[in-house]
Order: C-alpha cells, then sequence, then structure tokens
C-alpha cells in the first residue's frame, strides 16, 4: 500500500495503485503523489528509464486513478520530505496504467473553505479527503471496539424491525404508509424502545445493537433524521449495573483510539444538584463559576427584585466588567428570558459598584463579597427561568474568559431525574424521559399525590457539557405501568389501544430491566474534535433536511400516490 512504505522496502519491486492526488512535471522527470487509503507515495516517471511511461504521464490529471509498478528506491539526502511517512522512499516506475479518468474537479480535495452544500453534493469527492478518511476510520474503529467490548460482557446483537408502529418518544414520527392497508401506517422507530424490553421478557437478558432510528425534528449540529445509537437493555439489572456496562464502552473506545480513558466510574450527580449548580442538565465540569443561591439572603431585601422573587442565584466572574461588557451580557440574558441583569463590581481596590448597592444590607453584600477583580452577576424570579439564565451565563463566560480547560475529559452521570414535568401548552403532565421509565424506591405512591415531586430511576451520560444519551431502569409491572399511563392523560382503552401489547408482555413473568442508549454520531464526533455529526456521517442531510447528493426528497408520481390511497393537499398560505 501507499503509505507503508519505508527505507527497508528499497530494492522490492511492486505494483500499487490509487489517485493522483498532485502532478508535477521537472522538465520531462514527473513526480506524482499517488493517494490511498494508507498514505502517499512519490512516483517518479523517468522518460529515459520508461519512455512509454512519460508519455502517458502528461496525460494525468488529479484524481486519475493510476496503477503503476516498479522498483522502490531510496532519495537523495536533499529530497527526504521529514514531513511524509514515505518521505525517504519513493517508486521508480517501469510501467504505469491510467486506470481511470476525472473531469475537472468542482473542488480541489486541499481546497479550504468549500461550501458545505457543494461538498455534500459531491460527497463521493468529500470523502477522499484526509479529513474524512480520517473521521469515517475513526468511527469504524470506535464502532468496531465497542461491538467486542458487549460481546465480551455477554451481550447478544440481536436486531429489531424498521417498521413499527408509532410510541410517544418526544419526536415527530416519520410515517410509512402501507399499498396493502389503505389508511394505515407504519412509523420508523425512535429507538427500539419496546422492542428491546419485550427481549427482556422474553428471556434475552443482555442486548445491544448499533440501531438506526429516525426523528422528524428540526436539524441542527448535533441532529440528523436518522442516526445511530448503541441500544443497550440488561435483565435483573440495577442501575450501577447499566451504568458501570457504559462506561466500559466508553473506555473501550478511547483505548482503540489509543488516548487515556477516564477514569471509572464517572461521577454521579442528582437532576437538582446540577440544575442548582450549573442550571443545566447536561453540565460542563471543565470550568468552575458554580451557581451559587442567594434566595434566603434576600428574603427581606431592601431591593424589591430581590425581596418578592421566589428565586435567587448568581455567579461570580473572575473579571470586573465594564459598562459596555455589562450591557452586552445584560442583552444576552434578556434573549434568555431574564428581565435584566442586577450585577455587584468589586473593582481592583475591592470597592463595590453597583445601582443595586445602596438598597442592599451589609450582611447581603457582606454574603455576596467577592474578590477584587470579579464580578457578580444576579439572576431572580422561577427556579426554572433563573436556573436557565444563570445556566447559559456560565457556559457563555466560560467560553469569554477562556477559563475552559480544552485539555481534560469530564465525564458525569445525572441521576435521579423527576418523573414527570408539567407541559404548560397541554395543560397537563407529560414524561421527562419516556413513559416507561421506573420509579425510584418509595416514590410510587406519587404517581397520583403529587406527580412533580416522582423521581425516576433514569440517567444521562454527559461529556463536556454535551449529552451522550439516556437511559433508565424500566417500568415492570403492569399495574405501575397503567397508573403512570393515567397520570400522563391515557385513559385504559387509548393505553390498550396503544400499548397493550406491552401490558399484556408485563403481566406474563416479565422480570426487572433497564437499558441505556448512547447517541453513536455525536459520541464520534467529539472523539474527533468535529463541531457537528455531518463531519462523522457519511450521508448527512443538510439543516433543511435535504439531501444535496441524491436530491431527496422529491415528489412522487400521482400514480404511486394512488396507489396508496394518498393525494397532496396544499397547505394554506
Amino acid at each position: 500500500m501507499c503509505g507503508d512504505l519505508r527505507a527497508e522496502h528499497v530494492g522490492q519491486r511492486l505494483t500499487v495503485a490509487g489517485w493522483a492526488a498532485r502532478r508535477r512535471d521537472h522538465g520531462g522527470l514527473v513526480f506524482v503523489d499517488l493517494r490511498d487509503r494508507t498514505g502517499i507515495l512519490q512516483l517518479v516517471i523517468n522518460p529515459e528509464h520508461s519512455p512509454q511511461s512519460a508519455e502517458l504521464a502528461k496525460e494525468i490529471r488529479n484524481e486519475f486513478v493510476l496503477r503503476a509498478a516498479g522498483e522502490v528506491v531510496a532519495r537523495s539526502p536533499e529530497t527526504v520530505n521529514p514531513k511524509m511517512a514515505t518521505g525517504e522512499v519513493e517508486l521508480l516506475v517501469d510501467d504505469l496504467e491510467l486506470v481511470s479518468r476525472s473531469t475537472p474537479l468542482p473542488f480541489q480535495l486541499d481546497e479550504e473553505g468549500v461550501d458545505e452544500t457543494l461538498r455534500l453534493r459531491y460527497r463521493w469527492l468529500d470523502l477522499r479527503t484526509d479529513r474524512m478518511q480520517r473521521n469515517l476510520r475513526l468511527s469504524s474503529a470506535v464502532v468496531s471496539a465497542i461491538r467486542q467490548r458487549m460481546e465480551e460482557l455477554g451481550f447478544l446483537d440481536l436486531w429489531t424491525p424498521s417498521l413499527t408502529r408509532a410510541t410517544p418518544e418526544g419526536a415527530r414520527d416519520f410515517l410509512v404508509p402501507v399499498r396493502l392497508q389503505p389508511g394505515s401506517f407504519f412509523a420508523l422507530p425512535q429507538s427500539p424502545q419496546l422492542f428491546k424490553q419485550l427481549f427482556m421478557i422474553a428471556g434475552f437478558d443482555r442486548y445491544y445493537q448499533i440501531a438506526t432510528c429516525f426523528r422528524d425534528e428540526d436539524l441542527r449540529a448535533d441532529r440528523q433524521f436518522e442516526f445511530r445509537q448503541l441500544d443497550v437493555e440488561m435483565a435483573f439489572a440495577e442501575r450501577e449495573d447499566v451504568l458501570g456496562v457504559l462506561e466500559q464502552a466508553v473506555r473501550a473506545s478511547f483505548e482503540a483510539l489509543g488516548r487515556e480513558p477516564p477514569v471509572a466510574p464517572f461521577a454521579r450527580v442528582p437532576w437538582s444538584e446540577v440544575m442548582a449548580r450549573y442550571g443545566s442538565d447536561k453540565p460542563d465540569l471543565r470550568f468552575g463559576l458554580e451557581i451559587q443561591d442567594g434566595t434566603e439572603a434576600t428574603r427581606g431585601s431592601g431591593f424589591g427584585v430581590f425581596a418578592n422573587a421566589p428565586c435567587v442565584r448568581y455567579v461570580v466572574a473572575p473579571k470586573a466588567f465594564s459598562r459596555g461588557e455589562l450591557a452586552r451580557l445584560e442583552e444576552l440574558v434578556k434573549e434568555w428570558g431574564a428581565g435584566g441583569l442586577a450585577y455587584l463590581i468589586c473593582d481592583e481596590a475591592g470597592e463595590v459598584r453597583s445601582p443595586i448597592a445602596k438598597f442592599l444590607s451589609e450582611e447581603e453584600l457582606q454574603t455576596f463579597g467577592a474578590e477584587p477583580g470579579s464580578t457578580v452577576l444576579f439572576a431572580a424570579g422561577t427556579q426554572s427561568l433563573v436556573s436557565r439564565v444563570l445556566g447559559f451565563l456560565r457556559l457563555h463566560l466560560g467560553r469569554e474568559l477562556g477559563v475552559v480547560d480544552e485539555t481534560t475529559d469530564e465525564f458525569l452521570w445525572v441521576v435521579d431525574f423527576p418523573l414527570f414535568e408539567w407541559d404548560e401548552e397541554s395543560d397537563r403532565w407529560t414524561f421527562s424521559h419516556h413513559p416507561f421509565t421506573g420509579l425510584a424506591s418509595g416514590h410510587e405512591e406519587l404517581i397520583e399525590s403529587d406527580p412533580g415531586a416522582a423521581l425516576s430511576q433514569a440517567y444521562d451520560l454527559v461529556w463536556n457539557g454535551w449529552e451522550l444519551g439516556s437511559g433508565s431502569i424500566r417500568i415492570h409491572r403492569q399495574d405501575v405501568q397503567q397508573r403512570v399511563f393515567r397520570a400522563l392523560g391515557l385513559d385504559e382503552d387509548e393505553a390498550r389501544e396503544k400499548f397493550g401489547f406491552l401490558l399484556e408482555a408485563l403481566q406474563m413473568g416479565a422480570p426487572p430491566h433497564g437499558g441505556f442508549a448512547l447517541g453513536l454520531d455525536r459520541f464520534i464526533a467529539l472523539l474527533a474534535g468535529e463541531p457537528n455529526i455531518r463531519e462523522v456521517v457519511a450521508f448527512p442531510k443538510v439543516s433543511s433536511g435535504a439531501d444535496p447528493l441524491t436530491g431527496a426528497p422529491a415528489p412522487v408520481p400521482d400514480t404511486q400516490l394512488a396507489e396508496l390511497g394518498i393525494r397532496v393537499v396544499e397547505r394554506p398560505a
């Protein structure tokens, strides 16, 4: 292979094949950089050595496919290229073949700043670039390592169907019409959730799959309509059993790439604690700037905004901000829902400056005291608003002040999520993760009496502020599952119509079980240091949902729609 040749191969005769990455003509002596998946090898085509090859070499252009046979020779000392793995040798060509020609390229493979839509339109070219070759090979190595570790742990790779029934999982379903049953539709799975639970009930106590899932939701840097996940389920398992398996899969991925794996076990932090300290359920622990609580200290405050707010919290930034900087921060927090931004500046001399300082007692000022050269930034309002605003502000300050330690990897498990959350739009309780999530021990009686206080056995894996996936211990009792459905507003008939097969299965010897789904594309993008998952997916969609390569999605003939019993209705303007 091109990239494998070294000084010890000098004198060997061999044949190589690949793409012409670059051609240089030095007065008849032609040099070609030949590229294959292993790297680049310099070909030397000398008209005195091989006149026929030299004549053919005049036709070579970038991305022609070549086959060359000859002898590996050492480069002269002054032409050794230390930047190339093969820089000590070259192939003196005896015989050259133009296997395939290329039309003029829409962009060069080493060109910077190529429009992404153009890259995706000619994805077969884009995939030849060093970046994409590296990323997809990295992806393959990670998936291979995960499979090997899962099978070492006794898990079975079991397939689940892609044509199934719609289930409530937090996003819209992609629907598939059925020609033989007009008016009926399959749904593409948002996850294999119910099937993997049925595997547990069926006695396959350790299941995994690299599953392809589908969600009809707005695309962004870390989302695609279709995506892969490491799907895991275990019977007779408690939370720590599941977390331990996923930690092993993560560590195996790092090891496969020659990287130091993160230390296990990862931290376990309750949801209520991460929301209070970081304002996010996927906190970035590579820097401090933790949120602090000032609610009790401001009861009876002379500053009415604090005194009348149910929740007052703050962060201390290690910088004395200017008025202009504070004005820009205030505009940001308003975008996130805050009414304004209260602050206390502690200058280098230790003096406190702020329009609100005159309204605060000495005790309050002492509570909020900060080091000289810092600024205390407040949010007041409902707990959810304060968490959201200060969570965004903390991340913004971490980046702007350069306090994020980019050299470290911080993993943690967020545990003890609420089972339900209140949906203002529908004016009822909805699930925090999905409706099959088990309850924390002793919280079953809260389903009816105080749903908002019920905690679940759900858990999320977070890496450097990115949620990698979610899981939970599941409900394995039919009566508890029915109660959860009722709390979500599903009556018995509706629950049986949508989930009758699951409810029936739960009555036929369902073991305790739990699992997890790790978003592989997001995980691999982070391992590759890429800003979005499109850089680790071979054939992704753009943010509009379109595929520039194939032109999908596309209209279909009326005859095909009629066969399916479907008519397209124009949306009203």
